[in-house]
């Protein structure tokens, strides 16, 4: 008795220190046949996605004058029926994860029966409508690494931050191995989980890593947020960032920044700004003390989408010492002029989805780039916009070039 007493506390204690697969729905892929959103709570059968990838939402609100359901942020009418349930069907949606809310009344108001994400600068809903190419983020029968969350204490914030780490399938058992490490960014209004919960990075690198296509590496997630507190009650929900042109400095700023150059002149600065200052006095030496790292510059990347894609621009190219890898999803391009160093540069990688402004320029910017010495790889995803099959994508893509 005392054994199984022992042995239950140990795997009570390790489930607790770790998420295997965090918030992530096992089956996305149910195409061509109607079927409940897969991030529904258990026995809820609405949304459903339908097989033509239309969705159909219903939503209880008997007393409410006026529902609808934002879709990526634009509200669609529901119609209420004699049992208080209200309902739409929208159009056929594009492949990959949406984010979703209903309106009651003129209030935003998160949907009882699907699991809550953070985007918009709020809590959201989500769906996925199912990527037939979708594979190499799918939950598969290969060895995992783990999703851990750790709290950190920043000088420079002065504050306790809150951050996400992906450790490979062996580094529970590869002991004496040591790991490259990935800053990897979000983009406006959303936080340190988007690239677990949304972007499924632990699965697309376990994948990768079963089939030999990369080099094992460590993820780090945090928020670019330093300072600027919100304000105690927030106002509508901003539109996603429209993506930057190719040749423009850095990515997209949220609603009402005032463009690239006010979100540099807000979060840039020497040094990266006090983003750069957290990651290289803060977070770097913590994550170098707390795990087992490659801790030096060849075996250190960053990259980020949209505004993260900004963010990672400032912050490596003010600190090439400790950057070797450096890429931008969906955030503008880097220029020959940009670096100082083209010696410390391993790569630069550059992506938009293809209906994207700036995707049509992102070829030639790294064409540049190469003219120049400077290795460089661009990637345009097909069909997709400012979205996260995108960045799904652009992480497909740019993870074997790393650390080679």
């Amino acid at each position: 008795m005392k054994k199984l007493l022992l042995n239950l506390l140990i795997v009570l204690s390790v489930s607790g220190v770790c998420l295997a697969q965090s918030g992530q729905a096992s089956n996305v892929f149910k195409a061509d046949t109607a079927h409940s959103s897969p991030y529904n709570l258990y026995g809820a059968r609405y949304p459903r996605v339908e097989a033509d990838a239309r969705v159909t939402f219903k939503f209880y609100a008997p007393n409410a004058q006026k529902v609808q359901v934002s879709i990526v942020n634009v509200p669609f009418d529901m119609v209420k029926g004699s049992d208080g349930v209200w309902s739409y069907t929208s159009e056929p949606q594009d492949l990959g994860y949406h984010n979703y809310w209903m309106i009651v009344d003129g209030s935003i108001v998160v949907d009882p029966a699907t699991t809550a994400f953070i985007g918009y600068s709020h809590m959201c809903n989500g769906f996925e409508i199912p990527d037939p190419n979708g594979g190499f983020y799918e939950l598969k029968e290969v060895p995992h690494g783990n999703v851990l969350i750790r709290n950190y204490y920043s000088a420079v914030a002065k504050s306790w931050r809150h951050i996400f780490i992906y450790t490979p399938p062996d580094y529970e058992k590869s002991t004496n191995k040591r790991y490259p490490v990935l800053y990897l960014q979000h983009g406006g209004g959303e936080d340190e989980r988007v690239w677990i919960e949304m972007g499924r990075t632990n699965l697309i690198l376990d994948n990768l890593i079963a089939e030999g296509k990369i080099t094992p590496f460590i993820v780090v997630m945090e928020t670019s947020a330093v300072g600027f507190p919100r304000s105690i009650v927030p106002g509508p929900p901003a539109p996603r960032p429209a993506p930057p042109v190719a040749g423009a400095p850095g990515a997209a700023a949220p609603a009402g920044a005032g463009g690239p150059g006010a979100m540099a002149s807000r979060f840039g600065g020497p040094g990266g700004g006090a983003f750069g200052k957290l990651m290289t006095e803060d977070l770097i030496p913590w994550i170098d003390s707390n795990f087992r790292t490659q801790a030096d510059q060849p075996h250190r990347a960053m990259s980020g989408l949209s505004m993260g894609a900004m963010m990672t621009r400032m912050v490596t190219l003010a600190n090439l010492d400790k950057f070797a890898y450096i890429g931008l999803f969906s955030g503008g391009t880097i220029a020959p002029a940009d670096i100082t160093d083209k010696s410390k540069v391993k790569l630069v990688f550059m992506s938009y989805g293809s209906r994207e402004k700036g995707s049509e320029g992102v070829n030639a910017a790294a064409n540049v780039l190469n003219q120049a010495g400077i290795k460089s790889v661009a990637y345009v995803s097909p069909l997709t916009a400012h979205e996260w099959q995108s960045w799904r994508r652009s992480l497909r893509e740019f993870a074997p070039l790393l650390f080679n």
